[in-house]
């Protein structure tokens, strides 16, 4: 009884692959079958460059002390929360960034950041930023953006800050 389970199991497993594999290959260049949805490559790529773009302002922004270049990459309605020296919940609306970037940040055109890692679902996607010696700070971001009327923007981020050494 078990041999005849396996068998059948393994049937089941040839007979999906050579369909997947057929479907496969009747799809135009460029585009793959993933959960039995076509989606196009070149669609994926330029959202996530329009993401890369908006997080790059981010980024910009902080090395050059300036809210005004990072203020396009956030919806007005955006949060941003981290937690405080005192382990409780510190922040609120997207303006805390903005002042904190205008008085506290100085220039750091030096400064090391990488977006680790994008993922889009739709019109929703999340990012991870990791960033060194950014005006004496190290931290990792974490960002939620949507996609509102044709544009990415960011509607929330937490962070994290490492000790400096």
């Amino acid at each position: 009884m078990k041999i005849t389970f396996i068998k059948t199991l393994f049937f089941v497993a040839i007979i999906t692959g050579l369909g997947a594999t057929a479907q496969a290959e009747n799809l135009p260049r460029g585009q793959q079958v993933v959960s039995s949805k076509t989606i196009s490559k070149p669609t994926y790529v330029q959202e996530y460059q329009a993401i890369t773009e908006v997080l790059n302002k981010y980024i910009e922004g902080c090395k050059q002390a300036k809210s005004s270049i990072m203020k396009p990459a956030f919806s007005q309605h955006a949060t941003m929360y981290s937690v405080g020296a005192d382990g409780k919940l510190a922040g609120g609306a997207i303006p805390i960034l903005f002042d904190g970037v205008d008085k506290d940040f100085r220039l750091s055109p030096d400064a090391q950041a990488a977006i680790v890692r994008i993922e889009i679902v739709g019109k929703a996607a999340s990012a991870r930023i990791d960033a060194n010696d950014m005006s004496g700070i190290s931290f990792t971001d974490f960002f939620h953006l949507l996609k509102v009327e044709g544009k990415w923007t960011v509607v929330s981020k937490i962070f994290h800050t490492y000790p400096n050494h």
